[in-house]
């Protein structure tokens, strides 16, 4: 209903003060500001397809295009709330009977429900928001690819359970952050497939009795095919717990190798240097520089998997059927979360393309801690014959006399050797063993280390990008095409949209 005459039992009128001011009003503004081309773009589809299907005349709805036409030359944002309306949607309506009449306004309406209306503009502003955060992650994934390939040779410490564990590469480390990224990727695909799909045609939720097509008005509003069972179609909350849960698992596994680059760029750890453009100096000691785009960026990502959190508790529990009502209060989180995280992911991917890396450092580093050790082991095994858990001990008794001495593997004489180890070791081979160069060119196995290996697997995954890239490119223009589509159908009943 579009004009409240019901009132309470105190005789008050229907919205109280309060409910507008904390319910009402909120939810036009959030409409208003997010909904209202989507709204006039599935008015526009389904009163073409009742044409089409001749239950509406071709004047009848060149009026009633004419009309959305000049409403979408409005600026919404310029609209108030006002308790005439129950919200946008009624506001629209009265809008439009003002200029075709009211008759031909509610004509419009036809086998069409806030229900299946309200979802569908919902999946459809939600599809830019997961486009656009692809996008963002196809462009990080670009900067940590060229950042990889340049650190192809850059000899790092590797850790588990936060110590030093093996050596490895910044460019193995980086390919390892951005195969976890482009899975990421992979499930705001699979999301927006789910979110792709047109609910219209359900009405309230059993269809209509009107020979509607519900695959034309899909088509028209890009929708890649439509919700088949109509009580799916207005009940089914799932579209919204995997966008939910997919941005979330995308900022976690993000917030988690930021860590690491805060850690990196401490003064103490000294391994990463942050562009002057991405760091503040104190307002009382000048000699810090503070990686403030690095703590802004784990900040919103925590911020933005609140919000999906709160989608996730409040879609938790509500009953089966139409929830519309309950998406006007839910949907600017999950907008909030792939706003923030879209903003996360373009601090980080210019942070990342300007970083400078302390390589010698990080070399040095590599030498210490016994952390080739592991290659003793190894070489006692596969060239000396020793069995892998005797080799093991044995490494370890090295690794324990290194620690009790403070003192560098690549440090230790001959005598030592000799003296440590029952199996003969010449010089050449210790060099080898404990050389952190020579511990990552072995592990040439797939997906290792080694700088042939990183090469190709950064070939590899160029190649996976520019696949990406165009099928970001494609979806986009089908978009795009089915909009022109419908604007073709307009042109033909003399609607200029």
């Amino acid at each position: 209903m579009s004009h409240f005459k019901k009132r309470s039992k105190d005789n008050a009128p229907f919205p109280s003060k309060t409910y507008a001011d904390e319910i009402l009003e909120p939810i036009f503004n959030f409409q208003r500001d997010h909904l209202y081309e989507a709204m006039l773009h599935v008015h526009s589809a389904h009163s073409l397809m009742l044409h089409k299907q001749n239950i509406l005349t071709a004047d009848q709805t060149k009026h009633i295009l004419t009309a959305i036409c000049s409403l979408s030359y409005e600026n919404p944002k310029q609209w108030s709330y006002q308790s005439t309306f129950e919200d946008l949607f009624f506001m629209v309506e009265d809008k439009l009977g003002h200029r075709i009449g009211k008759d031909l306004a509610g004509n419009m309406h036809i086998a069409k429900s806030r229900n299946d209306m309200g979802v569908a503009m919902y999946r459809m502003v939600l599809r830019q928001h997961l486009l656009a955060v692809i996008e963002e992650t196809q462009s990080l994934a670009e900067v940590l690819l060229y950042q990889a390939e340049k650190h192809k040779n850059t000899i790092m410490p590797a850790y588990t359970h936060t110590q030093p564990a093996q050596p490895t590469t910044f460019g193995h480390y980086l390919i390892a952050i951005l195969d976890v990224l482009n899975r990421d990727t992979d499930r705001l695909w699979h999301v927006y497939h789910t979110v792709n799909q047109s609910p219209m045609g359900a009405a309230a939720l059993s269809t209509t009795g009107f020979r509607i097509d519900r695959l034309l008005v899909a088509e028209l509003l890009g929708f890649s095919g439509i919700i088949e069972n109509s009580y799916d179609a207005v009940a089914g909350g799932d579209y919204l717990l995997e966008s939910a849960t997919s941005v979330l698992i995308l900022m976690t596994n993000t917030g988690r190798w930021v860590q690491d680059f805060l850690q990196g760029a401490t003064k103490e750890f000294a391994a990463i240097r942050v562009s002057d453009a991405y760091v503040q100096i104190s307002s009382i000691m000048p000699q810090k520089r503070n990686p403030v785009s690095l703590e802004h960026a784990r900040s919103l990502a925590s911020s933005s998997v609140g919000e999906a959190h709160s989608v996730l508790q409040m879609i938790h529990n509500t009953p089966y059927g139409d929830i519309v009502d309950t998406e006007d209060d839910l949907q600017p989180h999950l907008y909030k979360a792939y706003e923030k995280a879209a903003r996360v992911l373009r601090v980080l991917k210019e942070v990342i393309r300007t970083i400078e890396i302390n390589e010698k450092l990080l070399e040095e580093r590599a030498g210490e801690s016994c952390i080739t050790i592991t290659e003793l082991a190894d070489v006692l095994t596969r060239e000396k014959g020793v069995p892998f858990r005797t080799a093991h001990q044995m490494a370890s008794g090295v690794a324990t006399y290194a620690s009790q001495m403070r003192k560098r593997l690549d440090h230790f004489t001959e005598d030592e050797i000799k003296e440590l180890l029952s199996v003969p070791l010449s010089v050449e081979e210790w060099r080898t063993i404990v050389s952190p160069l020579e511990f990552i060119k072995k592990r040439s196995i797939k997906g290792g280390p080694a700088p042939c290996e990183v090469e190709r697997m950064c070939t590899e995954r160029k190649e996976g990008l520019r696949c990406q890239r165009e099928t970001l490119a494609l979806e986009r223009e089908r978009l795009q095409h089915a909009n022109d589509q419908m604007k073709s159908l307009q042109r033909a009943l003399g609607v200029e949209a």
